[in-house]
């Protein structure tokens, strides 16, 4: 029996609807506000009429808080009718008709058995967040409704989802809305005084903070009850409580990297009053007890991958539409409230309606992974509200190609199926798996978790030293290693046993993911290493992240199909080289890293600059006690966009020997021969990815080698290398007038042209050549003759159309310059009296430079005609007193051209 206090909440009224929805269609969209009791009485109630059913929810505190809140309103306990499983607890008895998930468990349940026994219908409860992992439930669900399971009911629920997209989805599914009868909220603009800078990658300038920490000073002083102020990460929630310090209030942090007794203590509430710190892990399925004010910051923070690069990071973006109006519904859940939002309203018009999907900025290994198993490699016959971006897919393929998960067709090996029962990211899965196999299940679990959720920054950045830490410390980041520890090592046996098939209990601690880290389950270090040791990865501003991107792109297994075994080129077995499962941990921890992030792999470059196999570049922090290593497996890295190389977070010392193992698919040796410090260079080299690890000079390279180095000396320093005479330049210059004036069959001559025409013009000169020097003695004019219009018989009409020279009335011949837009004669003005024409070229009129007796400009024309009725008198005037001795008559279109004085003229 519910009690009066859930008989009472508004969604009640929708109820008779949503039934006859899911009778008569199958499933229905439930659009409800915050505090309607969608994720509460709605699965209860289903329940009531026989159905088994099973919530999924996008975070582990929702999935237990939601538990706990359906079990209090039947006035039970968790484990009763109403249980919870996520990653690590499951509270689920005989009795449980109702059981909230993660998105991740319902995942791992979909792979293992896709008809879903025993399961009524499935309530994926916020689908406005679009995580991928809860996309792809969605796409697996409507799979196992139109071919196995009809009768199975699916309802899409959310407070400010786009309704009509998911009812497109589901089959024009009828679209619920359950009327709100959440208190009013008034909403106060507070935008900062100042500008201030907007968010960079994961920086949020501290002038926000600092104002957000006044805005919610101002609301404790004008409003009476618990504030709810939300930012981004766990780094901002941290600067924004130092900021608080002396509040009339008791301070609390929540984020996905709170202890559960901590974040359970949040949702009872409490007598005092209270300010609570929270990442987006409050904006949605809680309701957290005495809140009527929200503080919003505006911000929110979201996956990007760089896929040329290898790197993937979370950035700091503006929170959507849709995220400010459930955050705002926070404060009217339980009493009328306010909601001071840190910006203007202007720019409240302005920002995106909804948050990106994850598919669409995301890692997709793990999604790709989740596909191939599913049996849709190329996620084609999925159903998905945004198709993956086929660039971000098809390098998730190479991935998973690389590391033996899927074969060529892209179909899951049985290698992939049981990566994927790990329910960690498939890169750091492979690590696991192989890295068992070498150094113990044990110790490859302990650095793996260590790899899933980043460190915190005291450790430091050598992860060596950040494991000895770990083991002995006590503080919460220790319990959570430890307790991730003993789920990946049970998981090996796990994940084994789940190819012909696990307990459900299994399923329970083997969390999969079809996504990177979001606001959700599991927050790692490496952008797409989902759901591992923390619930809420974008809550953690100081657990920069990087990874996951496509460094294997050449889609090649390596040797053995699968990962890098005993054997496999590029040196010895960690047995052989340490002991194996003797090895020191230093030694384990580089090579399970470089298992994992093979791509980044580093060799240093210079004193704390390191070259990755991957091609980018990686810089140490100051004072990093990892600057003296040749070699790195970088574990942590991030780059802001504006920066030359990545910033190394966290990474571990390695030697040659391990590196080339880890990246066996990127060792490669061969001949290059490219431009380099203005000339070329011919190498024999051996190179792991972009770094090289031993160069010999190249005595004899093959000719179309230097051929291309030398078309690439000519692109990058320019047709100036070869050999260019005045009459050369004046050749060209003539054909590019001819070719600008009459096009065809006159060649263009512009630098780009020529390059690409090089085999035509450059030969065989250029074949021959072997250096730069070579090409200094390629006659450029000879060479351009080769060009011209031989066949069509024009190349003849070349000193007709574009002369070299002009006659003029004195009889001189007159070099033209066709350097220019226009030709241009640069005469003295007495040798064109009697000319009453200009001269033209092509039917061009030339551009005519007057000069003075001293062969300084007097005057410029392109109308001579109309220069000596108009121009010639003031010209004269001037001219006339400074050379006394030449002739300027009055009338120069009759007088005679001369080149000399008036005496000598006259003798």
């Amino acid at each position: 029996m519910i009690r009066p206090e859930g008989l009472g909440l508004p969604v009640r009224s929708a109820l008779p609807a949503l039934e006859a929805a899911l009778e008569g269609h199958g499933a229905a969209v439930l659009c409800a506000p915050p505090g309607t009791g969608k994720t509460t009485l709605v699965p209860l109630a289903l329940a009531e009429r026989g159905a088994r059913v099973v919530v999924a929810e996008p975070r582990r505190i929702a999935a237990r808080a939601a538990a706990r809140r359906m079990a209090w309103l039947l006035g039970e306990r968790v484990g009763g009718r109403v249980g919870f499983t996520v990653r690590g607890e499951r509270a689920v008895g005989r009795q449980t008709v109702v059981e909230v998930v993660t998105t991740g468990v319902l995942l791992q349940r979909l792979q293992r058995d896709q008809e879903l026994p025993g399961v009524d219908a499935v309530m994926l409860d916020e689908c406005h967040e679009r995580h991928l992992d809860a996309d792809t439930a969605a796409a697996f669900l409507l799979d196992v409704r139109a071919a196995l399971r009809p009768e199975l009911k699916l309802v899409a629920a959310s407070a400010t989802t786009d309704a009509a997209g998911w009812s497109r989805l589901l089959g024009d599914a009828p679209v619920v809305a359950a009327e709100g009868a959440a208190h009013p909220v008034e909403v106060v603009w507070a935008p900062p005084a100042r500008p201030v800078r907007p968010p960079h990658g994961m920086r949020v300038d501290p002038a926000l903070l600092a104002h957000v920490a006044l805005v919610v000073r101002r609301a404790l002083a004008a409003h009476t009850g618990d504030v709810l102020c939300f930012l981004p990460g766990v780094g901002e929630i941290a600067r924004v409580a130092g900021l608080l310090t002396g509040v009339d209030a008791e301070v609390l942090q929540v984020h996905g990297r709170a202890p559960a007794a901590v974040q359970d203590a949040v949702l009872a509430g409490g007598p005092a009053r209270r300010v609570v710190l929270a990442t987006s892990v409050a904006e949605s399925s809680l309701t957290v007890p005495g809140v009527r004010i929200v503080v919003d910051s505006g911000l929110a923070r979201e996956p990007r991958t760089d896929h040329a690069r290898g790197l993937s990071a979370l950035t700091t973006v503006r929170a959507s539409q849709a995220a400010a109006r459930q955050r705002a519904g926070r404060a009217g859940r339980e009493a009328p409230g306010a909601v001071y939002r840190c910006w203007s309203e202007a720019e409240d018009a302005r920002l995106p309606r909804f948050p990106s999907p994850e598919i669409k900025v995301a890692d997709l290994a793990a999604f790709a992974l989740q596909a191939a198993c599913w049996g849709d490699p190329a996620a084609t016959g999925l159903a998905l509200l945004d198709p993956p971006p086929a660039g971000a897919l098809a390098a998730a393929r190479s991935v998973l190609t690389a590391i033996g998960a899927v074969d060529g067709t892209g179909r899951a090996t049985g290698r992939g199926v049981r990566m994927s029962r790990l329910g960690i990211h498939p890169r750091l899965a492979r690590a696991l798996l192989d890295g068992s196999d070498e150094v113990g299940a044990r110790r490859a679990a302990e650095v793996v978790a260590l790899l899933s959720e980043e460190p915190p920054r005291e450790y430091g950045d050598d992860l060596a030293a950040a494991w000895r830490t770990a083991r002995r410390g006590t503080d919460a980041y220790g319990a959570r290693w430890r307790a991730e520890v003993r789920r990946l090592e049970s998981s090996l046996t796990g994940a084994a046993a789940g190819a012909a098939g696990a307990d459900e209990r299994t399923a329970a601690h083997a969390e999969p993911t079809a996504a990177p880290p979001r606001a959700g389950d599991g927050s790692g270090p490496v952008a797409g290493t989902a759901r591992h040791a923390t619930e809420d990865r974008r809550d953690t501003a100081d657990a920069r992240p990087a990874g996951g991107g496509p460094a294997d792109t050449d889609g090649r297994a390596a040797p053995g199909g699968h990962a890098f075994r005993a054997g496999n080129a590029g040196g010895r077995a960690v047995g052989q080289a340490a002991g194996g499962r003797h090895a020191a941990d230093d030694i384990v921890a580089g090579f399970v890293t470089a298992l994992a992030f093979p791509e980044r792999v580093a060799r240093q470059r210079g004193e704390g600059a390191y070259l990755m196999a991957s091609g980018t570049g990686g810089e140490l922090g100051d004072g990093s006690r990892l600057g003296s290593a040749e070699w790195l497996a970088v574990a942590v890295a991030d780059r802001a966009a504006t920066a030359a190389s990545a910033r190394v977070r966290l990474a571990a010392v390695i030697d040659r020997d391990t590196a080339c193992r880890a990246a066996s698919h990127l060792l490669g040796r061969g001949e290059e021969v490219h431009w380099e410090d203005s000339d070329v260079v011919a190498r024999d080299v051996e190179r792991l990815g972009a770094v090289e690890l031993s160069v010999r000079r190249l005595k004899e390279p093959g000719p179309a080698l230097v051929r291309e180095a030398l078309l690439e000396g000519l692109r990058h320093e320019g047709l100036g290398l070869l050999r260019w005479t005045r009459e050369a330049q004046g050749l060209r210059e003539r054909l590019a007038f001819v070719h600008g004036v009459l096009g065809d069959p006159w060649p263009d001559v512009s630098d780009g042209a020529l390059l690409d025409r090089a085999g035509e013009w450059l030969e065989p000169e250029l074949s021959r050549a072997r250096r730069r020097a070579d090409l200094a003695r390629i006659q450029a004019g000879q060479a351009l003759q080769r060009l011209l219009p031989w066949a069509t018989g024009d190349a003849a009409r070349l000193d007709e159309l574009a002369p070299e020279r002009i006659e003029v009335p004195s009889g001189s011949r007159i070099r033209v310059e066709y350097g220019g837009g226009q030709p241009v004669l640069a005469v003295k003005l007495q040798e064109l009296f009697g000319l009453s024409r200009t001269p033209e070229v092509a039917g061009v009129p030339v551009l005519v430079h007057l000069l003075s007796p001293a062969g300084r400009p007097a005057a410029v024309t392109a109308d001579l005609a109309s220069f000596w009725r108009e121009g010639y008198r003031a010209v004269r005037a001037e001219l006339r007193g400074r050379y006394p001795k030449h002739p300027w008559p009055e009338d120069p279109s009759t007088a005679q051209p001369t080149r000399h004085t008036t005496a000598r003229l006259n003798r």
